[in-house]
């Protein structure tokens, strides 16, 4: 079975540093913000969220097929995917544009602020799913907006299962837009602050989205996640870490994860425990596309986790 991974490639310049955002925030003078963070780190990396979850995929034995549209500075990136033998077919070079570039700075408490120039991104529309072939299960991860609202009516209309994860582009909808999405998806995955905004967005609450598709997935960080479904409510635990690292493209990962569990036909207890394992081996190295496993260390570290073998 093939997966279809739709969603954005960047250049992530990543940002740490040693104090709290609130440090340098005057709460009632948000409206006239004018601050400066000195960082005490800086890295390039690779990543992007169809980047990231193919990266893990790849990882966990599957052979992801990515799609997405780029600028003229793909090279390296290019080169990158080549040396991880993960399919670039779908991935269109626009030669008048840039790669998405994202400027990512974590504090010490691991809160993030993003700004992302989204270049070549936005003409994600400019790719086709009847395109591919042999689709078994796809993602519509944060992309350019008309991408993704066309994309996810490809799939549905043919007839391909589907997870909706608007991520930090869910604001880039309205609530008709989020309700046609829930329409359309097989499963949705929110984080727990993106799952409050879609609630306030539509007015509808989570089990009232879970009772549109077959899961509504939600992480919430260090509380480990939460998984809806028609007949009952799963609390997924956190994975163990031996540190804590890097926290930027965690939520890839799990979404990986829960890919790899859907297409291996795993119910939603082990699907979601396949998922926090990946994302815990993701925090535990700097940057998104770094860390590497075996599938038997992945098989021991989840057994070691969670008591049980899948």
């Amino acid at each position: 079975m093939t997966a279809l991974i739709c969603g954005s490639f960047a250049y992530d310049n990543i940002m740490k540093i040693p104090y709290e955002f609130k440090d340098c925030i005057i709460p009632n003078k948000v409206h006239m913000l004018n601050v400066s963070f000195l960082a005490s780190e800086l890295r390039h990396e690779f990543g992007g969220c169809a980047g990231n979850i193919a990266y893990n995929l790849k990882l966990l034995g599957d052979e992801p097929v990515a799609m997405g549209t780029v600028g003229n500075d793909f090279a390296k990136y290019a080169a990158w995917m080549d040396k991880c033998d993960i399919n670039r077919h779908h991935v269109k070079i626009k030669d008048d544009d840039y790669t998405a570039q994202a400027f990512i700075t974590t504090d010490k408490n691991d809160n993030q602020i993003t700004i992302l120039h989204p270049g070549a991104m936005n003409r994600a529309n400019e790719t086709h799913i009847k395109e591919t072939k042999d689709i078994s299960l796809a993602i519509i991860a944060p992309d350019g907006r008309e991408g993704m609202i066309q994309h996810a009516q490809q799939l549905y209309e043919a007839g391909i299962p589907f997870i909706f994860d608007p991520g930090q582009g869910l604001t880039m909808f309205d609530a008709n837009n989020l309700l046609t999405f829930a329409e359309q998806a097989t499963y949705i995955t929110l984080n727990d602050y993106e799952a409050h905004l879609f609630q306030d967005n539509t007015g509808i609450s989570l089990y009232e989205i879970a009772e549109h598709v077959n899961a509504l997935i939600i992480t919430k960080g260090c509380k480990g996640s939460h998984i809806y479904t028609e007949k009952k409510y799963i609390e997924i635990p956190c994975a163990q870490t031996e540190k804590l690292a890097d926290p930027t493209g965690c939520g890839d990962a799990y979404r990986a994860g829960l890919m790899y569990g859907i297409m291996q036909g795993k119910d939603w207890e082990t699907t979601g425990r396949i998922a926090s394992l990946l994302g815990a081996i993701k925090i535990e190295q700097y940057g998104t596309q770094n860390h590497k496993f075996t599938m038997e260390e992945f098989y021991t570290k989840f057994e070691y986790n969670f008591n049980f073998k899948f």
